[in-house]
């Protein structure tokens, strides 16, 4: 049997290029130079093309919308773009990627855009296009492929698949011309495989058979049997504390180096570390780092300290330049993190943040039926009238318009103004702040991202103030910020509402009326969790649906082939539902927790060899099935599913069966 990575270079024979592995992928780094998976190359022609909207003007994903007037003949991933492809016997590009996504932006308007390559797409392949955050099952199963080939992976996903879909070569995003130390353009890949696919035919179907058996045994995780695995949970414990230790930034905060995610599955293992170990040189250390990073996270350019909530992740290890979009999934899990550390320190400081992710979220995020939507972009039009995006353009500030705006005088010191307060607390210089490096494509040259690099305390004393003169001042110059902000162009908005990510964040509303005693967090969960009911479920089946859409005068659309939900949706429902019961006792969200379990069992359960798949059966055109499940292994495997399955699955049902009318031990840390 042909290892996963062997089975690919099968039809090398020259044809196929293995470019060096880098250490980041496209939708993680801003301005480094791409990389390239995979590609073959040859010459290229060109011809011209007539603008037109496509399919995807029929769709309701915002990311798909935002490719509808490519001159491409796109499809959506479906049976009329297979059936085409098979009786074309055409290979398929698959272009899969998310609507915020910064790289996929770029490969839109360098290559999808471009005429004369849609030409050749639309003239040689059928094109389909997915968003990831609908069919996280596609993603998944070529993402596989591509982390198989490559060890790393990003969006945009770049795949080129036989007619009855098994991958060939694929990679993520494609400059559109030889132009990258030698390396071919996404016009030359095109014209190349075009060539081989009427040349080598037949060998190439075998190798898209090869590779499909291969990736299949390779995410093949047997169970071992109890007699011969026994889980010491104490030492499994002590084995992740131990590797979180040796990444751990004890400066900064964190783990590994730049670029840094905020990693919220680490602090609720942290957590639980403390709950069960203390008092202990163990619990003493898990505490001491998940409270660092959550406090040097506040602290941030990673933290919106103007408009409230978190972006991305810090392409540095200083938490200082993010990448600037907003994704509800971090929001949901952020206030969830800081609400423990909050319950665990009784420190004021990480409770004001929960608030803080919490009001964005409210303010920016909320549908009015009760949903929430998925994420704000991280690039938008510096001012009305301009034609180019640019990263972050929506939330940077030059030395000149901090001061120009915040020129009052403090009260008692006609020397000291507002802004001068301002800009040392949160580290604005007149040539702008930002690392040159961290900007290669000087979107952020002369601009401050605000970030506190000393304390209060440092910022009160150099101006002769006291902490509380000194807060106000502050918060005063951040709402007269707001207010100006509001003026400026908006990022794209992602209205589209997922069930999974919904789940995330109704925990965050639940916990905060618990942990905060303020029932209009409780209220808002409830409130969330009657929409998914009413929209997103469907009583007589008793499954759940993907998405939902914000369409025309705010009404609730669905797409016109409903997508089923994913093992996702059911995990981080059931959560946000139980976290829901405990703040408010209401029997009727325990009642459905249950049902979904049952659902989720016999939809994705694994009866041979255990575990839950991400997706259900009756999709036949998914080749592959994919299990998530929470081991120390490959990075291809999403602990943090993983571990909110055994969570609902497994103690989450104990508490639902035996003990309705407790709380779990871990919530009274």
């Amino acid at each position: 049997m042909y290892s996963c990575r062997t089975a690919i270079r099968i039809w090398s024979v020259g044809r196929l290029c293995t470019y060096p592995r880098r250490k980041y992928s496209p939708h993680l780094s801003r301005g480094l130079h791409p990389h390239l998976i995979m590609a073959t190359a040859f010459a290229s022609t060109s011809s011209d093309s007539q603008r037109k909207q496509n399919r995807l003007a029929l769709e309701k994903s915002p990311y798909l919308l935002q490719h509808a007037s490519n001159p491409v003949d796109w499809f959506p991933w479906g049976e009329e773009a297979f059936k085409k492809a098979r009786e074309e016997n055409k290979m398929i590009f698959l272009s899969v990627g998310y609507s915020t996504c910064h790289w996929c932006h770029v490969m839109e308007r360098e290559s999808f855009e471009n005429e004369e390559i849609g030409k050749i797409m639309s003239d040689n392949f059928v094109c389909v296009k997915v968003d990831r955050e609908e069919r996280p099952d596609v993603d998944k199963m070529y993402m596989t492929f591509i982390q198989a080939t490559s060890g790393s992976g990003g969006w945009p996903m770049s795949v080129w698949l036989t007619p009855d879909l098994k991958p060939i070569v694929g990679g993520t995003y494609f400059p559109p011309d030889d132009r990258y130390y030698g390396r071919p353009g996404f016009k030359t890949i095109l014209n190349n495989l075009s060539e081989q696919w009427q040349m080598n035919r037949d060998k190439i179907m075998r190798q898209g058979t090869q590779i499909v058996d291969a990736v299949m045994q390779m995410t093949q995780l047997e169970t071992p049997q109890e007699d011969q695995v026994r889980l010491d949970s104490d030492q499994c414990m002590d084995t992740c504390l131990q590797m979180l230790c040796r990444t751990y930034d004890f400066t900064m905060g964190g783990f590994g180096k730049g670029p840094k995610f905020p990693q919220p599955v680490n602090f609720n293992f942290l957590f639980r570390v403390v709950a069960s170990k203390s008092p202990s040189a163990e619990a003493e250390s898990a505490q001491k780092m998940a409270l660092h990073t959550l406090r040097m996270m506040a602290k941030g350019g990673i933290h919106d300290h103007v408009a409230q909530g978190f972006h991305r992740y810090s392409t540095d290890i200083n938490w200082h330049v993010p990448h600037f979009e907003k994704m509800l999934y971090d929001q949901g899990q952020l206030a969830h993190s800081y609400l423990d550390a909050y319950q665990l320190s009784k420190e004021e400081i990480f409770a004001d943040i929960a608030r803080d992710i919490l009001q964005y979220v409210e303010r920016d995020l909320s549908d009015p039926s009760g949903g929430f939507y998925s994420a704000e972009d991280a690039d938008s039009y510096p001012n009305h009238g301009d034609v180019e995006k640019k990263e972050g353009a929506f939330c940077v500030w030059t030395d000149e318009e901090i001061r120009q705006l915040l020129g009052d005088s403090v009260e008692g010191q006609e020397d000291v103004t507002m802004a001068d307060v301002f800009c040392k607390h949160f580290d604005v210089k007149p040539g702008g702040n930002v690392d040159p490096y961290k900007d290669p494509h000087d979107e952020l040259k002369k601009q401050n991202v605000l970030i506190v690099t000393g304390s209060l305390e440092e910022t009160a004393q150099q101006f002769n103030l006291d902490l509380a003169t000194t807060t106000a001042i502050l918060e005063k110059c951040k709402q007269v910020l707001f207010e100006v902000r509001k003026k400026r162009p908006k990022p794209h908005l992602d209205n589209k509402m997922l069930t999974a990510w919904n789940g995330l964040m109704i925990s965050g509303f639940a916990r905060a009326g618990q942990v905060l005693g303020e029932s209009k967090y409780t209220d808002r969960a409830i409130k969330a969790a009657s929409f998914l009911k009413t929209h997103m479920y469907n009583a007589e089946t008793g499954m759940l649906h993907r998405t939902s859409y914000c369409g025309e005068a705010d009404k609730v659309e669905q797409s016109p082939t409903p997508i089923n939900g994913f093992s996702d949706d059911y995990a981080f429902l059931i959560r946000g539902l139980l976290d829901l019961y405990e703040a408010c006792y209401d029997d009727q969200w325990l009642s459905w927790a249950d049902q979904l379990q049952d659902k989720q069992d016999q939809l994705f359960w694994d009866l041979d060899k255990g575990g839950y798949f991400t997706s259900g059966a009756e999709d036949k055109n998914i080749l592959v099935r994919i299990k998530e499940v929470p081991v120390v292994a490959a990075a291809s495997l999403n602990f943090s599913l993983g571990q909110v399955l055994w969570q609902s699955c497994e103690y989450r049902r104990a508490f639902l069966r035996h003990c309705p009318c407790l709380l779990t031990d871990y919530q009274n840390i």
